[in-house]
């Protein structure tokens, strides 16, 4: 059955992309709707992929998750071609040669859908309200921003065990985004860009460099996916795989917000 997370509006812009002749096109989608297949075979087509790279507007006309299923397929086929991929230490470029662990990683249907689910969430911030006990019987709220990680892992611990697996994996998932596709607005944060010494302000955080943040992902996404939640939901193996392989999947990431995305990424998540 077609992917149910695929609109409407999605499929339309498919067909029109690769039958741009057929004029019963409403009718082409409701013929295709559960060839799984089918669309499968047009996610993968690179006139879809140069029509979305060429639309100055194109979330307007498509949602967010076709335009990341679509650049993560690309991704998976353009890193078979690649030599090595790079890693970013206080703010400089490291070269390793791994692109095919990377690749392998894309290959998981299930991961890669992870990976678009969890894009598509940070196209719009959500902010909360934190009760934290400061000592016993006195509890102050605070409101927190879901980019926040110290202000997330805080929250963790406010609440009961049994609703933490959701903290846990955002907080998992907000590492993955921001070591994934801003990784210079970390290091930029934590370092001063022509010394590279580390700010002052940077000293007094739990989460400031690049390395804390993949460390404090694979920790938390560790986390996540221990919690019984975990296996209810179907995202146990899928969070184990995040936790061990939290570098490949923030190279996938990266590649995506180097290759594809460029400058339009600030555009599309709302910083």
């Amino acid at each position: 059955m077609m992917d149910c997370r695929l609109r409407r509006r999605d499929v339309w812009f498919m067909v029109d992309t690769l039958m741009p002749q057929r004029r019963d096109k409403d009718r082409v989608v409701d013929a295709i709707r559960d060839d799984e297949r089918f669309v499968e075979a047009m996610l993968e087509d690179d006139r879809l992929f140069q029509r979305l790279m060429s639309g100055e507007e194109i979330l307007v006309q498509v949602s967010p998750w076709l335009l990341f299923d679509v650049l993560l397929r690309r991704a998976r086929r353009d890193l078979r071609v690649e030599t090595y991929t790079t890693e970013r230490r206080k703010l400089q470029k490291v070269v390793l040669f791994d692109t095919g662990q990377v690749t392998d990683l894309l290959e998981r249907e299930d991961l890669r859908d992870y990976l678009v689910r969890t894009m598509v969430s940070f196209t719009r911030i959500e902010s909360r309200t934190v009760r934290v006990r400061v000592r016993k019987n006195l509890w102050r709220r605070y409101r927190t921003s879901e980019l926040d990680v110290e202000g997330m892992m805080r929250y963790s611990q406010a609440v009961d065990e049994p609703f933490r697996f959701e903290p846990y994996r955002r907080i998992g998932d907000v590492c993955l985004f921001l070591s994934g596709l801003f990784p210079s607005a970390i290091e930029t944060t934590h370092r001063y860009p022509l010394s590279g010494q580390v700010r002052p302000g940077a000293r007094a955080r739990t989460v400031a460099s690049l390395e804390d943040y993949e460390a404090h992902g694979q920790a938390f996404y560790r986390l996540a996916s221990e919690h019984r939640m975990a296996e209810v939901q179907g995202l146990d193996t899928v969070l184990e795989v995040l936790s061990e392989r939290f570098i490949l999947a923030e190279k996938a990431l990266g590649f995506v917000a180097d290759r594809y995305l460029g400058l339009i990424k600030h555009q599309l998540f709302e910083l």
